[in-house]
């Protein structure tokens, strides 16, 4: 073969691509295309998952503290003067409703259920929620916006800033719901919706019949009441700031402690505001007073041994169901001489007529009605304090009952007369029993078999092709 058959001719050499090393458009929004995809796709999930998990928060810590979230319903309206355009149990079923449908949501988001429907209800919510906290922030009607109750505490311009970034959050939701990656399959999302509103409305409802399964509120088991009052030496000092209105000559001036003028200026007024709030100690507002007006705080709290403490806020909604445990409890305490006080905010009348139903002789004491409904969710409600440490803390539902043959024994020897012993541990446990792994469980199973429906799909074609290959 001839040398000339291995040489390429001119024309059929190859010859060096004008677009070698540059890159087309196409390219350029292909993977312009890519990031955009990858990007959106990452910023909903991470969106979501923030929006779930503050919702999820702040619905249950509202459910298990139903009368707590009543009580800052009834301050909004009290801002508003709406506070008697509803009544109690308008209120308190707005409470439930409400703690419901942020939980709900927040599972929803989780679960990636409904995703479209699911995500414009969230931008709702947080748009009426914004413009709520806005004006808090504003006008300041309330120091507390009791977004997550009494677990978390935030100012008004910070709950205010936390909805901007939980609005935005919604919003990015919003615009790409179908990017949220799906946890469990349609046919599925029933159970989950179902099971989680009744969950959340059971815990509602058992919270609101006993007390709340977790106590954020300074006044939980196993308190020292003195030491909670007590203010270090060493605490930050609260400081104030004093105006005086001065005139001379007709013509008025402010001037403060370090300009304070001569004495041929006039007083006229003087403002004194706080610039800087100090130390506060967890209890700070409570006060406990007889008829004639004397202070016993100090001497109920220090005293050695047991004490009873019935709290009814108002007397004249207070249950009177179990008006017969409350008297046995109150005979128990006279026979082995404990205090038995009734702490409440009711004047004269009520008290009165509170005697005429129930047949109470103990005494009572005036205690602030704010301070009396963040002891114990209650109405009626009972402590049992020793040597001011609160042992025990009972529902008007779920007081203790002595067995006959034991009003004898003292409380040393009563099981409800020791420190209450369940653990912040074992609840949590409880509801991770109930709730968590019930659905942990669903979503396994529903992942098993979406999993396994794949791969018999994936065989069958896989089959199929394989079949028509063999085919003629």
């Amino acid at each position: 073969m001839k040398n000339e058959e291995w040489e390429m001719k001119p024309s059929e050499q190859q010859q060096p691509s004008t677009n070698e090393g540059q890159v087309t458009p196409a390219a350029v929004g292909a993977h312009s295309l890519f990031f955009i995809s990858h990007f959106s796709f990452i910023s909903v999930n991470i969106c979501r998952l923030i929006l779930a998990g503050v919702l999820i928060f702040s619905g249950f810590v509202k459910a298990v503290d139903p009368l707590g979230t009543q009580y800052k319903i009834h301050d909004y309206l009290t801002a508003l003067s709406l506070e008697r355009l509803l009544p109690d149990w308008v209120t308190l079923t707005l409470s439930v409703g409400l703690s419901a449908l942020e939980f709900t949501l927040g599972i929803c988001l989780l679960f990636v259920i409904q995703r479209r429907l699911v995500t414009r209800l969230t931008v709702v919510l947080m748009i009426i929620m914004t413009l709520l906290t806005l004006w808090l922030a504003v006008a300041n009607p309330i120091s507390d916006c009791g977004c997550f109750g009494d677990a978390v505490h935030l100012t008004n311009w910070q709950t205010f800033w936390k909805n901007i970034l939980l609005l935005s959050c919604a919003v990015v939701a919003a615009l790409w719901p179908l990017r949220m990656m799906r946890l469990i399959s349609e046919t599925n999302q029933w159970i989950v919706v179902h099971y989680t509103i009744l969950f959340i409305v059971f815990v509602s409802l058992y919270c609101l019949y006993t007390l709340p399964l977790f106590d954020f509120r300074p006044y939980h088991v196993g308190t020292d009441i003195a030491e909670a009052m007590a203010i270090p030496d060493d605490a930050e000092q609260p400081e104030f700031e004093t105006t005086f209105i001065m005139e001379k000559d007709g013509q008025r001036k402010e001037f403060t402690l370090d300009d304070y003028p001569d004495s041929t200026w006039t007083f006229v007024d003087a403002r004194t505001v706080q610039t800087r709030q100090g130390f506060v100690p967890p209890i700070h507002d409570l006060t406990m007073e007889d008829a004639e007006g004397n202070d016993l705080t100090e001497d109920i709290i220090s005293r050695r041994g047991y004490t009873f403490l019935l709290v009814a806020p108002h007397l004249e909604a207070a249950s009177d169901r179990h008006f017969g445990d409350i008297e046995q409890l109150y005979e128990y305490a006279q026979e082995h001489r404990y205090p038995f006080y009734c702490l409440t905010a009711s004047g004269n009348a009520a008290r009165m007529e509170w005697q005429d139903r129930t047949g109470a002789e103990y005494p009572f004491l005036t205690t602030d009605e704010v301070t009396l409904k963040t002891i114990v969710r209650s109405n009626p409600g009972l402590l049992l304090l020793k040597d001011g440490v609160i042992q025990q803390k009972w529902s008007h539902n779920a007081l203790p009952v002595i067995e006959q043959g034991q009003t004898s024994y003292p409380l040393e020897q009563q099981p409800f007369g020791q420190l209450a012993t369940t653990s912040v541990t074992r609840k949590v446990v409880s509801l991770f029993l109930w709730f968590v792994l019930p659905l942990f469980l669903l979503t396994l199973a529903d992942r098993t078999w979406a999993w396994t429906h794949w791969v018999r799909r994936k065989t069958m074609k896989s089959e199929a092709r394989k079949t028509a290959s063999d085919q003629p």
